[in-house]
């Protein structure tokens, strides 16, 4: 065999050694400023989102990108502790639905998501009461919380949403020349 070959062949061989690790783990999908998300996360944000405002007759949180919303609005927006906190909910959860269902939240029925969804909208019976109906952690409930309202915000600010659903006049609004006026008003 000729040496310039095995040199060759042998690089190849270190090469795709040193390479092989990096194809085969879960690493980060997207990198943000303060931080970096895995698959696993990505989709699991995406999956809640979409149980949030799912596709019907308008489109859902998918085909609006509000995944990605919410993870600009998370990074851009939200404080490093508050981050975090997110992260650690996240897992949270993760871990509360392996516990309920044995499965991944992306495995679970549309049914199934939904009733583990409800659990966190159970409200406190007295008004005074400031802490939650579930027995889930600040960071759990925080992480929920945090998911829907952005969600909620990114789908009522959407281009879809504002020209589609909601029909939008700028200030004044038209002008009626034939609007009924009162005769008896006071000026």
């Amino acid at each position: 065999m000729d040496r310039r070959t095995a040199l060759k062949n042998l690089a190849l061989v270190i090469g795709s050694t040193a390479l092989l690790p990096r194809c085969t783990s879960h690493s980060s999908v997207a990198h943000f400023n303060s931080f970096d998300v895995t698959y696993d996360q990505q989709s699991l944000v995406l999956d809640m989102a979409e149980t949030i405002i799912p596709k019907t007759a308008t489109p859902g949180a998918t085909d609006l990108g509000l995944d990605k919303f919410i993870w600009l609005m998370l990074d851009d927006c939200t404080k490093t502790d508050d981050q975090k906190a997110f992260f650690k909910g996240m897992g949270e959860f993760s871990d509360l639905v392996k516990k309920t269902y044995n499965k991944d939240f992306a495995d679970c029925t549309k049914q199934e998501k939904m009733a583990l969804l409800s659990t966190f909208e159970k409200k406190p019976g007295d008004k005074k009461d400031a802490k939650p109906a579930n027995n889930y952690s600040k960071e759990l409930n925080g992480f929920f919380g945090t998911v829907k309202g952005l969600t909620v915000f990114g789908y009522t600010e959407s281009q879809y949403f504002m020209t589609k659903e909601i029909v939008y006049e700028l200030v004044p609004g038209r002008y009626n020349a034939m609007y009924p006026v009162k005769n008896n008003m006071k000026a």
